[in-house]
């Protein structure tokens, strides 16, 4: 059973900086991968997806809650991301999860978002930002 495992997750004052990461184990194909998050009492929503299909597309895409402030990246190893977030705010904090879609078609930046599109998940990381 294929497993996404994610860490770097804790706690951190507002403005702190923390960077999470996940990593499969076991072989999966995805050609999306994102974070997404969800508090206590609310929906779970997405906060950063990049495309993973290879080629020339290199594509990410945010919500404008965390643009400019969240950057999600690859790793060298396949089905490894990286969520790097800046400038915390109390309001960032939830539980974090990341996921992988194997998606037959591309996706819209919407549907980059969209938990149903994803088909693996993690088990999640707590972020909790202090003020």
């Amino acid at each position: 059973q294929v497993q996404l495992v994610e860490s770097g997750g804790g706690s951190v004052q507002a403005g702190g900086s923390l960077r999470l990461s996940c990593a499969a184990a076991g072989y999966i194909y995805s050609n999306y991968m994102g974070w997404f998050r969800q508090a206590p009492g609310k929906e779970r929503e997405g906060v950063a997806a990049i495309y993973t299909g290879g080629g020339v597309i290199d594509y990410t895409y945010y919500p404008d809650s965390v643009k400019g402030r969240f950057t999600i990246s690859q790793g060298n190893a396949k089905n490894t991301v990286y969520l790097q977030m800046n400038s915390l705010k109390p309001e960032d904090t939830a539980m974090y999860y990341c996921a992988a879609a194997r998606a037959s078609q591309l996706l819209s930046r919407r549907g980059m978002l969209d938990s149903n599109e994803y088909n693996y998940w993690g088990q999640g990381t707590q972020v909790t930002v202090s003020s």
